[in-house]
């Protein structure tokens, strides 16, 4: 049974090791999405030691060749900040401001004031920034909340915006099998980097109307984390993993934001334009759920300790993502999966 002491000591190495990655950027080369601050703190809540945690930081560190954050160009303000949305290099100078808007209004009214405007771009960075932010608000870290906005406004991605109307259905996985339908969208090139695909998706005309079909309920949130999991259950893809995982950050993020309905739609409208991406898959039948659901995947226990020991960040955050949505949903299909990305089992 691990001590208090060593839960202190343990709580003591996370901050200095989240307060010595707070000098690198966001992103590194071709602007791949910086996951030590979040894994270090998925690490931490999945029981990993202070010594994991420092080896699997400075393995990531050395292998990603993480960048210095860029240098700072001139102070923001509220009346100039938002020319920044977009700019990476205006990362550090975007940092200064929001450390500044959190240190005088606090975590809370910060998050009040700057979702709305943030909302629209939540695809940013393929969803890390997103990623971040939650991270940050498990904690209630006020750097990590200012690192975390910063990362979401530098790396902003443009997207057709919701008008709240056209709204057709509650249901996100019909939504997605009519996005499969836009013709134009299987002409798209498929591209590395998740986010460039987004943004090939949002450029597409016929693709426009996609951020209003969905009806935004109170049950909204759960139907979103349904989907993901049976999606990602039945396909192992990576997209359909960052849905997974971008649903528990949503729900860790929506209580903070003053439009949750703006974020639910572009959350979900990012997710439908990396349907090419995923090979435009459909979500399995209700038969074959009932029955992986009534599979026994391996426990907790052994997901953590397999996550814990891997140096894939991927395998982190599906672990600790999979473990949290399951406290809240209860679905069978969280272990199962998880277990089956981090090699566990081979299938069901």
């Amino acid at each position: 049974m691990i001590s208090h002491s060593e839960i202190v000591s343990e709580a003591g190495a996370l901050d200095a090791l989240m307060t010595e990655m707070r000098s690198y950027a966001s992103e590194f080369a071709k602007t791949y999405a910086n996951h030590a601050p979040m894994a270090i703190v998925a690490l931490h809540e999945l029981g990993a030691s202070s010594t994991r945690m420092r080896s699997f930081f400075e393995t990531y560190r050395d292998t990603k060749q993480l960048l210095p954050l860029p240098a700072r160009h001139e102070p923001l303000n509220r009346k100039n900040w938002i020319a920044c949305l977009g700019h990476r290099d205006r990362e550090r100078d975007l940092r200064d401001f929001f450390a500044q808007e959190v240190q005088s209004a606090g975590i809370d009214n910060t998050l009040a004031a700057f979702l709305p405007t943030l909302a629209p771009g939540v695809g940013a960075s393929a969803f890390h920034a997103l990623m971040r932010l939650a991270y940050a608000l498990i904690r209630h870290d006020p750097a990590e909340v200012s690192a975390a906005l910063a990362y979401w406004a530098a790396t902003y991605l443009p997207m057709p915006r919701a008008s709240l109307q056209g709204a057709i259905t509650e249901d996100p996985g019909a939504v997605l099998a009519k996005v499969a339908k836009i013709d134009s969208l299987h002409a798209l090139p498929i591209h590395e980097l998740l986010w460039h695909n987004m943004r090939a998706a949002g450029a597409e005309p016929a693709f426009a109307p996609v951020v209003d079909w969905l009806m935004v309920t109170e049950d909204t949130p759960r139907r979103l984390a349904a989907t993901s999991i049976e999606l990602f259950a039945a396909t192992m893809n990576f997209c359909a993993l960052h849905a997974v995982t971008g649903g528990h950050w949503l729900r860790v993020t929506l209580p903070y934001c003053s439009q949750p309905e703006i974020l639910i739609r572009h959350f979900w409208q990012a997710v439908a334009a990396l349907m090419g991406e995923m090979g435009f898959p459909s979500l399995p039948d209700e038969t074959t759920l009932d029955r992986w659901r009534a599979t026994k995947p391996p426990g907790w226990p052994e997901i953590r300790e397999a996550a814990i020991a891997s140096n894939d960040e991927h395998d982190i955050s599906v672990a600790f993502s999979a473990f949290e949505e399951w406290k809240c949903y209860q679905d069978p299909l969280y272990p199962l999966a998880a277990a089956r990305y981090l090699k566990l089992i081979d299938g069901y």
